[in-house]
């Protein structure tokens, strides 16, 4: 052989060594790894790890820190229903959020909101606070628009006193018998006199009394038996 075929021989061997080295770094570099921080959104939209914030979950979880903003939920009541002591009210005025507010009405029935300093609530549906509340504001604003929402009903009160494994007082924020409070109170303690249980309540500026038998409630067989309670109402346990 010449020595022209050995030297293009070791060439060729030379190159398929170099070839082979570089094969794990060519497959480092290829489209998987290239696309190993690629991050697909929940919604459908993809992106990279650093353009993650940005995404639809991110801005609208934003959206809902933005200043000025109320929410607006609260509990559905009739017209019927008149603000009390200690009910949580959200107060909004449309594009005015340094004026909206929300409030807890204050032992002396009275609200405290910006420009209009106190105001007296307590007794009030929300429609006329509303209109009270519209009223007072036209001598600042062109037109304002006001909305009254019951957050949180406190002033609803029943009292339970006597042998009763957690006795006070709770909140009635809709219907509720007496069977109902006892349980929601944890029972009856192992000394009260089922058959002597009566609800004291308020009527026309009179007290009366109505007698509760707790084992006939409870059996379920009359529903009268069973009584509805008002605001104000006192259970009596002995």
């Amino acid at each position: 052989m010449s020595l022209q075929f050995f030297g293009t021989y070791s060439l060729r061997i030379l190159l398929f060594v170099v070839l082979c080295a570089s094969l794990p770094v060519l497959c480092q570099t290829g489209t998987p790894a290239a696309n190993a921080n690629h991050v697909v959104d929940p919604e459908g939209a993809s992106g990279t790890n650093n353009n993650y914030s940005t995404s639809k979950p991110a801005a609208a979880a934003s959206a809902k820190q933005a200043p000025g903003l109320l929410p607006e939920k609260g509990i559905q009541v009739d017209d019927s229903y008149h603000v009390g002591v200690e009910d949580d009210l959200q107060i909004s005025v449309w594009r005015e959020p340094e004026i909206s507010s929300q409030v807890t009405v204050r032992p002396d029935g009275f609200i405290s909101l910006p420009l209009l300093n106190d105001l007296q609530v307590e007794g009030l549906t929300t429609k006329q606070l509303q209109e009270l509340i519209t009223e007072k504001l036209k001598g600042f604003l062109t037109e304002p628009q006001v909305t009254v929402i019951v957050r949180q009903i406190r002033s609803r009160k029943v009292y339970l006193i006597g042998q009763v494994t957690r006795p006070g007082s709770y909140v009635l924020n809709g219907d509720k018998t007496v069977l109902q409070l006892l349980a929601e109170a944890g029972g009856l303690s192992q000394f009260a006199k089922m058959k002597s249980i009566y609800v004291v309540r308020k009527n026309g500026g009179h007290e009366v009394r109505l007698p509760f038998n707790y084992k006939k409630a409870v059996t379920g067989k009359d529903p009268k038996t069973d009584i509805e309670l008002s605001p104000g109402d006192m259970i009596v346990v002995p």
